[in-house]
Order: C-alpha cells, then sequence, then structure tokens
C-alpha cells in the first residue's frame, strides 16, 4: 500500500448525489463500501466531510445573515452529514468514531487528537465534524489541520473531477489535466485546489494533496495501492 494512514475529504455537495439537495442514500452508500475496502487493506482512514448540500456559511452571509452565525449552522450541517456517513459506514461493519471540533456530546466525542490517533490504531474510521470550531475557516482549513494533527501521509481530496487542469474542465474543453504539481506551480498558475488558508497550511508543513474523482468506483483503492489516479501536488 502508497500510504499507512489517509484524511479523505468530502464535499457536503458530493452527498447529494443527483439530487439538488440533502443526502443521496446511495451515493452514501457506495462511498461507504469503497472506504471499507481500504480499511480491509489496513489502511487507517480519517475523514473530514463539508457542510454546503444542508448550509453554507458564506452564502448565508451574503444574504444578510451575520458571517459568524451563519458559520456556525455550516459547522452543525458538517455534523449532520458526519452523522449520515458514520450510519452508512456502520451498516457496512466499519467501526467508526465521530469527534466534533465543538461541543454536542450527546451525538459526538470531543476531538481529542490522542483520542482520535488511538481510534485510528484500533482500525476504526475517525469522522472529524464540526470544522475547526471557528468561522471564518473552510473545511478543507480543517481537513489539512486535522491531517497535521493525526499525522496523516497524505489528504485526498474526493471531488466530482479527475483532478487538477489547466482550467475548468466542465466549462472548456481544451483543458489539460495535471499528472502531478507542486504546490508552487499551483500558486503561481492560480489554480484552485483548496482555500489560500488551508493550501499554505499544508505547503508549510509538506503534506502532499491528492486531487481526484470519488464518483468513479474503485479511484479511492486505486490511490491508496500506489496508481497514477488523479493529480498529486507536492513540494
Amino acid at each position: 500500500m502508497q500510504y499507512k494512514r489517509i484524511l479523505l475529504k468530502l464535499s457536503g455537495e458530493a452527498l447529494m448525489g443527483e439530487q439538488q439537495y440533502g443526502i443521496d442514500p446511495q451515493r452514501l452508500s457506495e462511498y461507504a463500501e469503497d472506504i471499507k475496502a481500504v480499511i480491509a487493506k489496513g489502511i487507517e482512514v480519517a475523514i473530514v466531510i463539508g457542510g454546503g448540500n444542508i448550509f453554507r456559511g458564506l452564502s448565508g452571509a451574503g444574504q444578510g445573515m451575520d458571517r459568524v452565525q451563519g458559520d456556525h449552522m455550516g459547522m452543525l450541517a458538517t455534523v449532520i452529514n458526519g452523522l449520515a456517513l458514520q450510519s452508512a459506514l456502520e451498516l457496512q461493519g466499519v467501526e467508526t468514531r465521530l469527534q466534533s471540533a465543538i461541543k454536542i456530546n450527546e451525538v459526538a466525542e470531543p476531538f481529542i487528537r490522542r483520542r482520535a490517533i488511538r481510534h485510528l490504531e484500533k482500525g476504526r474510521v475517525v469522522i472529524f465534524g464540526g470544522g475547526t470550531g471557528n468561522p471564518y475557516f473552510t473545511t478543507d482549513s480543517a481537513a489539512v489541520l486535522r491531517a497535521i494533527e493525526i499525522k496523516a501521509d497524505v489528504i485526498l481530496k474526493g471531488t466530482r473531477v479527475d483532478g487538477i487542469y489547466t482550467s475548468d474542465p466542465e466549462k472548456d474543453k481544451n483543458a489539460t489535466k495535471f499528472d502531478s504539481i507542486s504546490f508552487t506551480d499551483v500558486l503561481s498558475k492560480g489554480l484552485k485546489v483548496m482555500d489560500t488558508t488551508a493550501f499554505t497550511l499544508s505547503q508549510e508543513n509538506e503534506l502532499p494533496i491528492v486531487v481526484f474523482d470519488m464518483n468513479t468506483r474503485g479511484n479511492l483503492m486505486k490511490i491508496v495501492s500506489g496508481e497514477n489516479i488523479g493529480t498529486v501536488v507536492n513540494v
């Protein structure tokens, strides 16, 4: 296996599947099956999931809502998604723990770094909800922060495109894909991989990022097995 411990970053929108809103049970089940297959190979898996399928604080602020209030709503949305993914994984027989950066003790453990690492060592999937626990920080920032804290080998950013392109492949038919690219080149070319705060934190800690299509079944297993899937961003 290429990696021993991974942090998988999923967007909330990915859970919508073909729906316009909410959570698609079929998509959730497919993700759970792919994650279970990776766990069976002895890979330690932590997950950070967004909340954009339910509520996005930035869009709320754009409609006149207080930004801090909106971001707190977005954090709660990530906990809802975390609970849904936890349920789907446990239906597959995968032992799972949900840890939240904001205290919701009735539904999730508080985030404790050493406890999270211990869960991973025991073969449990750890889902980190609640973002960083602070407004103005995205779930991309939460993913990088948690990955550094648990000493993950890589961040696997699951999206609906199969890597990083010179421009948006959904809008530009002439866009070309990068198999690998450096952090410096991503910044100089103005490519969007993560928000700047998250990306800079990853670069400073020399934590590689792999951007790949999570919606293609088996891609997650191919990446951890060392196949050239998606785009690798490294030093």
